[in-house]
Parts: structure tokens; sequence; C-alpha cells
């Protein structure tokens, strides 16, 4: 009886907080039990050490390659502090060196606190932290082949190759909305569509962390949801600045894929650096613990981001010093504190205790949320471990990463110029051309990116082309950038008369354009428009009357409407890694073909920033008499746009259930896609719906399904959609869910159909269940 009375309190300790309903993470007795029997025997200032977590370069040596050993020891030893993150000398190591400094670290953690620490890497589009680590495009890629398989794969690899170098936690995936094109981090994130978005992080949140979220093996690892909510739409478009949303849109688009990830059992998540209608998202009670802990019974972990329990004083003035500021964040509902280079924060946060501004209660909840996920990655009894991974850097990851770079790059324009023939002079030029930097982006080896340094043997541009055309390619950089000006947008004039006068002598030129690599804060813009320098060698070339083939390699939509109309092809390669110019190559020539579609809005204009579903209000369009629900804006090119070098034919489009429905229903859908060209080739099938009316302006349209089909020349598939009725509601005025009386257009390929929903529902819950 008494056995069965503690383990009662136990589980009711470890729902603490929350209130009384189903839990996005089925609750572990054992994984309970062990986080119990570790949190009693702990004092305030261990407690506090767990919340705190520190970068390693507050332990490295002079060297900035080892640690010292006595900086460790009054790390841990002093200050009780409970994870570390990051990489010495802010770059990435091998995996040997990374898994010595994690064991050490491990060892004076366990001596001393009888607690694992808890060590987290960004790897965002790979093991992108590990020198022969497997990198993948970056997830805008991803989201623009429309295919789920990939980001199984790259999630599948990267917890594999980071577990191989001791390390449990990754801050990925991305999940912020990538809805205004000036954001820095727009490359990080899968678009613009909250159900691309939710469907694509879902699946690498399941790949990385396996199938069973109180279980980790040594194959996965724990996930960092990011950046929990509306970080990517600053009202500046400038980073970490504040974002003003309609609660009704932060409910129904931002907050979903979160939502479906916390489901799924994203144990940890990272907060918003930044605010949401003037409330710091570090500050938000309602977001961090009303929306996430209570209503969806989610157990797992939030972490701030970098310094930004600090932010909330000296930049935010919400508080008036930092320890008032650990108040507000801690009593809102962050767990852990990445205060990366302070660990005098555990003193502060144990005075706000011991003053009575932070309740223990919300103390023992937070190491609570901590230590169970220790439990949860094993490391209570693997704190290192002695695994082999035979296929760490394997040669099937290298070819799911061309194959993906494959699929993700994006033809928007072709006069007839593509595939070319082979025998053509071709002049490679253009400051992208040349640099593996600029071809993976930030988070690639170092924060910023430096894979020319780190990787030189994959292929650039030009160095694939010239592998693939030998023989026939002539490289003159033309405009290249400024690697030593610290800025990474600035470019300089090096040599456009000699692109020129190399231009008059060849058949074709192949124009690479974009932008250098950067993150975060370091990649804002003041102008959306490419470079000035890159227009002009743009016009140069096309004034010779060569045709142009304008490859944009860039991690956001540059604006180009005034140079468009002079090139006769232009392909979307955004940042494709490491195989990006393998595959650019073999696309090129024919080897493979397009299939890539834009997961975001391409804008044509400066002072024209929307997304593909804008309110039917914004732009009236009609076409017999009626509104015509396929129009889209003046854009350079919308949401989903992309050519191949086949045709694909799209006909019977049927409902295949009653045209008459209501919440709870399921509609089902199909299409017949024939290929009818003479390539093999693949599509990317989109499903949309449209509400004709009602009691809110109704977005145009709104992508509900997609699927990726590949089809030999004239083979025809039929691909069928389900659609969950509850899939078209909305959130209203007074902020609930709504499914209302009234028809809908479902639509796919430029065919469509009416259904009819018979009745209103009104959900009570703050989440459709």
């Amino acid at each position: 009886m008494k056995v069965a009375a503690t383990m009662l309190a136990v589980l009711l300790l470890a729902g603490c907080g929350e209130k009384k309903q189903s839990k996005a993470i089925a609750t572990d007795r054992e994984v309970e039990a062990k986080v119990e029997s570790v949190l009693k025997k702990m004092t305030l200032k261990e407690k506090a050490g767990q919340m705190v977590q520190i970068t390693i370069a507050v332990i490295e040596d002079d060297t900035h390659e080892a640690i010292d050993p006595a900086k460790l020891d009054r790390l841990i030893g002093e200050y009780k502090v409970g994870s570390i993150l990051n990489v010495m000398h802010d770059a990435a190591h091998s995996r040997e060196h990374t898994a010595e400094m994690v064991r050490q670290i491990q060892e004076k953690s366990m001596e001393v606190l009888g607690i694992p620490c808890l060590y987290g890497l960004d790897m965002i589009h790979g093991a992108s932290y590990l020198i022969e680590g497997s990198l993948y495009p970056q997830e805008i890629n991803l989201a623009a082949t429309f295919n789920r398989e990939y980001p199984r794969l790259m999630g599948e690899a990267m917890a594999y190759e980071t577990r191989a170098a001791q390390v449990p936690w990754v801050f990925s995936p991305v999940m912020d909305l990538g809805r205004d094109p000036r954001w820095s981090r727009m490359w990080e994130s899968w678009g613009e569509d909250p159900y691309l978005q939710a469907e694509m992080a879902r699946t690498e949140t399941l790949a990385i962390q396996g199938d069973d979220p109180n279980h980790i093996d040594l194959e996965h690892a724990a996930v960092s949801i990011k950046h929990f909510m509306g970080y990517g739409v600053p009202a500046s478009g400038k980073d970490r600045t504040p974002a003003y949303i309609v609660e009704n849109d932060l409910r129904e688009k931002f907050f979903r894929p979160f939502k479906e990830c916390f489901q799924a059992g994203a144990l940890t998540a990272m907060v918003n650096s930044a605010s949401i209608n003037g409330v710091p998202t570090h500050a938000n009670k309602t977001l961090l613990t009303g929306w996430v802990k209570e209503e969806l019974g989610w157990d797992g972990m939030l972490v701030t981001d970098w310094a930004d329990i600090d932010n909330l004083y000296a930049r935010d003035h919400v508080a008036a010093d930092k320890r008032a500021a650990i108040a507000l964040g801690i009593n809102a509902g962050i767990d852990m504190i990445m205060d990366p280079y302070d660990p005098e924060c555990v003193n502060d946060l144990v005075a706000m205790v011991e003053a009575g501004e932070i309740p223990m209660s919300r103390i023992d909840d937070a190491v609570r949320r901590i230590l169970r996920l220790k439990v949860r990655l094993g490391l209570f009894d693997n704190p290192t471990w002695e695994y082999d991974y035979p296929d760490f850097a394997c040669e099937r990851f290298a070819e799911e990463s061309y194959a993906a770079a494959v699929e993700s790059e994006v033809l928007l324009k072709n006069d007839g110029i593509l595939p070319l023939k082979g025998n053509e002079r071709i002049l490679v030029t253009g400051p992208n051309a040349n640099s593996l930097r600029a071809m993976n982006g930030g988070w690639s080896y170092t924060w910023q990116g430096a894979a020319d340094y780190f990787v030189p043997q994959y292929n650039t541009f030009q160095e694939a082309l010239s592998q693939r055309f030998p023989g026939k390619v002539t490289w003159v950089p033309g405009v290249v950038y400024d690697e030593n000006y610290g800025m990474w947008e600035h470019d300089i004039v090096a040599s456009i008369q000699q692109a020129v006068n190399v231009a008059r002598s060849v058949d074709v030129i192949v124009c690479c354009v974009g932008e250098n690599s950067y993150c975060e804060t370091p990649g804002n813009t003041d102008d959306l428009n490419l470079s000035a320098n890159q227009k002009d060698l743009v016009r140069a070339l096309a004034a010779t009357g060569k045709p142009v083939i304008l490859v944009l390699n860039e991690g956001r939509p540059r604006i180009i409407g005034d140079i468009e109309p002079l090139v006769k092809a232009v392909v979307d390669v955004m940042l494709p890694s490491n195989y990006g110019g393998d595959a650019l190559a073999a696309l090129l020539a024919g080897d493979e073909n397009f299939s890539g579609k834009l997961p975001f809005t391409y804008p044509k204009h400066i002072n024209s920033l929307h997304t593909y579903d804008y309110k039917v209000s914004e732009h009236r369009e009609v076409m017999e008499g009626s509104y015509n629900y396929d129009a889209i804006m003046d854009v350079q090119w919308p949401f989903g746009y992309g050519l191949s070098y086949t045709s694909f034919e799209y006909s019977d489009f049927q409902l295949l259930t009653p045209d008459n429905f209501k919440a709870g229903d399921v509609l089902k859908f199909s299409v017949k896609v024939t290929n009818t060209g003479d390539r093999a080739g693949k599509e990317a099938v989109l499903l949309y719906s449209s509400d004709l009316v009602a009691s809110l302006i109704p977005d145009v349209k709104r992508l509900r399904g997609f699927e990726k089909i590949a089809l030999e020349p004239g083979q025809s598939q039929t691909v069928t959609f389900e659609l969950p009725a509850s899939e078209l509601a909305f959130v209203g005025a007074d902020g609930k869910w709504r499914l209302e009386k009234g028809e809908f257009r479902i639509s796919c390929g430029g065919h469509g159909v009416l259904v009819n929903c018979t009745e209103t529902k009104v959900w009570d819950t703050p989440n459709i269940p």
C-alpha cells in the first residue's frame, strides 16, 4: 500500500502545475521514479545548476582546443552546472575530438554531482558541427522537394552521427514560418506554409528521436524544436526584433508546427528570442505554460536561446535587472537558462528563490523536466557509451544528400536553353560560382559558415560543371565576395569586363549569383534586391547577346524583377550543401530532371511582400464574372511553382465521398497524373482548399495535402488524398476553432470541386482534439 501511494505521489508530482488531461508524451513510471529519486536528494544550489547552460568556451584552455581542468572543476564543482553547448573555438571538430571533450565533462559531472551533463549542439542540416559529418541541403531546400522522405533521412543521419560523437541533444529542427523574405533565417525554415512546415518538421522530429520518446536509443537524440514561436515574421524584417501577430493567426498557423511536434514527442523546445505583440516570448506565461505545458499536457523542457534572459532587462526593458529577469522568465515557464558566459546565473537563481520571487514548486517542476530528459536519454546509465557507428559518414548518407539536392533545386524559367546539349562552350561566372561557403550557408562547420576551409574536397558549381563538361568551361568570377570584410553582404567588382570579353567567344553563360553565407543578426539586410554589382554583371553579360542561365544561390529570395527578362533560364538552388554543385551540373546537362517547387512566394517588387495564402480582400481578379480562386498577385513566381524537362497532365479530379459533410467526417479525393513528356520525372501533387464564405475574411487558399510521385514517359498514377473535415476549420474572432456551414472549393492541378459543410461546429477546446 505504501509503494502504491508513493507511486501515485510521483505521478502527481510529474504533472505539477499542469491541468489534468491527456499527455503529449505518455508517462513512464520507471522514468518518473528515477527522476523523483534524484530530485529528493538535491540541494537548491544543485537544482539551480541543472537549470543553467553554459557555452564550452568558458572551460576552454588557452589553445581553444582542449578543456582546462581547473575551469571545468569550478564550473561543475562550484556552480553545479548541468548543461553545456557549442563547439570549441566556435568551429567544427572531428568526431573523436568532440567525443573526448564530452567524456571529460561527463566524468567530472558524475564524479561531483552524480548527475550526467546534458550536451547540445546546433546540428541544423546534418551533423554540421563535425568535420567528417554528413551535411544535407538546408531545410528550405528539403521543403522544396515536397518529399517527406528527405527530412526523415536527414534526421536519422543527423542523430546517428551526433550520437557517434557522444552528443545526445540537437537544437533542431527549426520550424519558424518563413513568411517574411527579409528575415535572415528564412533558409533555416521549411518555408511559408504551416501545413508543409508541420509535416516536414514532425517527420524530422520522429526521425531524430525514434519511436519512443521515453527511451531514446544510442542511434537517436533529443530534439529542440525552435524557435517557439512567431520568430520568423519580425515587423522590421530584422532578426530578433518584435513581431505583431493577430491571435487567431498565432493559434491557427504559427502554433501548428510546434503543436504537432510536441504531440509527436518532441522532448525539448527553444524559445523565440524576440517578442510577440509587445510581450517577450521568454516572459510569456500564456504561451510557455498555458499553450504548451498545460493545454498539451507536455512534460518536456523549455530552454532559452542565447543570453535571452539578459535581453529581458538589457534590451526589452521588462525587468529592472538580471535577477528580476531570471524570476520573470522562470515564472513564465522557462526551465533551462542558456546563459552562455555567466555561471553566476546559478547564484542569482538561488537568490531569487530564497527571496521568495520564484516558488520552490516552479524550481522543482523545471528540474524534473531536465532530469526527465536525461533519464529518457539514458544518460544516468550511460553518460558516455561504447558503441560502434559503422555508418558514420557513409556513402549512403552522401547519396541521400545528393538526391535531396537534385530534388530541391528549382527550375523557374526555361526558354528552351535547357538541358544543355553537351557541345556548348560555357562561361561560368558570378560570386557564387566557386564558393562552398555560399553553397552551404550558415550553420556549416561554423556559425556563419566556412565550408571552403573545412571541406575543400567537394565540388563548387564551376568545378562540377567543369567535370561534367570537360574542356568546355571557362571560369571568370566577374564579381567576388570580400571574405575579409566581415560582413557577408559585401561584394566587389573583380572582372566584369573580362567576363564580358570571354562571353563573346562562348555559346552559353552560367551566371551564379545570390548571397554569401550568413546566420541570424549578421544576415540582416536593408534591401532585398540582389546587389547592384551582381545585377550589373548580369546586364553586361546579357548585352553580349549570348544566352544567360541565371543560378540563384541564396537563403532568401532576392529581388531580380529588372534582370529576369534578360536571361533565358533561371534556377533557384537555394542552399543545396556539399553536393549542390554536382546536382546542378547533372540537372543542367539533363542527366537528372528538375522536380523542386518553391516553398515560398518569390516576390517581384520590394514593396509587395506577401504569402500565397493572402486574404481574398487583398487582391481581386475577376474571371468570367466570378472570383478566380487560382489567381495570384503580381509576384515573380508563386508558392508551389517549379518547372520540369517533362510535362504532367492532371485529369479526373474526383470527390470520392459525399459532397455534403460535417465535422468529424473525412473527405477523400483522387486525381490522375500523367507524364505526357518524353523524359522520366517526379511531380509534387498539391491539394488546396478555399473557404468561399466565412465569418472572418478567408484566405484565398490553403495547402491541405501533398504527395511526390515518379512517372516514366506515358505513365499515369492516381493520387488519393484524405482530408479530415476539421482541417477546414479556422480560428474565429472569439479565439475559438470553428468549421462553418457553407461551400468550400478543393483544387488540385488546376481542377476544382465544391463540397458543402451542412452544419457549423465550434470547439470549446483551445485545440481541435
